[in-house]
């Protein structure tokens, strides 16, 4: 794509956010902070599974880390939020760095038992956890900023969310990047080449990770209650979802992903328990038909673009 254009798209993107809270009542404004939620979350999972070919299902468990580890800061320590969620951020990098060195050996389907045996074990010790966490009941927290504001608070998850974009970018355009594809395409061949494999795999999973963590944190402050929903399977496959609908291994796939799903899934919630249905077959139709997501069909579609890119 001409970098003109890329240009252009990037102030449109810059002028969506600054405009829509003026326009948009607290309904849709709080289902965009929602879609920038899982922007964060779907583009970081991406640079796991998309570039390095690990799929983990501990996404959500970070996720969770970062949320609960801010709030406590919080209501124990009387930090403000976002220091809270900086160390919430560093919480789930360390774990994810100690469960990464254990388990990234494993690869494959090994990989992912191993994480999705990590997440549930989580989960689980949260839901009974009664005096710290407070369990299934919650944990009450301050909001996200001093004063609560919908607006800014959707003004701070944009500049977040384009922040870790760009890192994202900066990423797989860099050395790194290309570390993680020849990674992810032959190990072996990578490996001869004198990439330490190991080492680029788990670089992936703690980078995943970290994000992970200030997304959830960022997101638990917002709601003002955090449970143990957030280290959910729900919340993970519907990660995996967007990522795999919007396009798995580019760079806007996971964003596309989000913001279509998740706006589907409110526009199709007015059909009450049939919504699910609606949704799975939305989601089962473009696997069919688009199996590379809806950025490969946008790439089939205009070929000439895609190739300037």
């Amino acid at each position: 794509m001409p970098r003109s254009l890329v240009w252009l798209l990037s102030l449109g993107l810059f002028g969506v956010l600054a405009v829509l809270p003026l326009v948009a009542g607290d309904y849709w404004l709080h289902t965009a902070i929602l879609c920038l939620f899982y922007v964060m979350m779907a583009a970081s999972w991406n640079l796991l599974a998309g570039y390095t070919g690990q799929v983990s299902f501990s996404h959500a468990a970070f996720a969770g880390i970062g949320a609960y580890v801010s709030g406590m800061c919080a209501i124990y320590f009387h930090l403000p939020p976002l220091l809270g969620a900086l160390v919430g951020m560093a919480v789930a990098a360390v774990l994810g760095l100690l469960l990464g060195v254990l388990c990234i050996r494993m690869g494959g389907i090994y990989l992912s038992l191993t994480t999705l045996a990590f997440s549930e074990m989580l989960r689980i010790v949260i839901d009974n956890e009664y005096e710290i966490t407070r369990g299934t009941m919650g944990l009450s927290v301050p909001f996200v900023l001093p004063f609560y504001s919908k607006a800014w608070a959707f003004y701070l998850m944009g500049a977040v969310t384009l922040g870790l974009l760009y890192v994202i970018h900066r990423i797989i355009r860099s050395d790194l990047g290309t570390a993680f594809r020849a990674v992810q395409n032959d190990e072996t061949a990578a490996a001869s080449l004198g990439i330490h494999v190991v080492k680029i795999r788990v670089a992936a999973f703690v980078i995943s990770s970290t994000m992970a963590g200030l997304a959830g944190a960022l997101y638990g402050h917002y709601h003002q209650l955090i449970t143990p929903e957030i280290l959910s399977l729900n919340l993970m496959f519907l990660v995996l979802a967007m990522t795999i609908i919007g396009g798995l291994g580019t760079f806007a796939g996971p964003v596309v992903g989000a913001v279509f799903l998740e706006v589907l899934s409110e526009y199709i919630r007015i059909y009450g328990e049939f919504h699910v249905l609606i949704f799975g077959l939305v989601a089962l139709f473009i696997s069919r038909f688009a199996p590379e997501g809806l950025v490969g069909l946008w790439r089939k579609r205009f070929p000439t673009l895609d190739a300037q890119r």
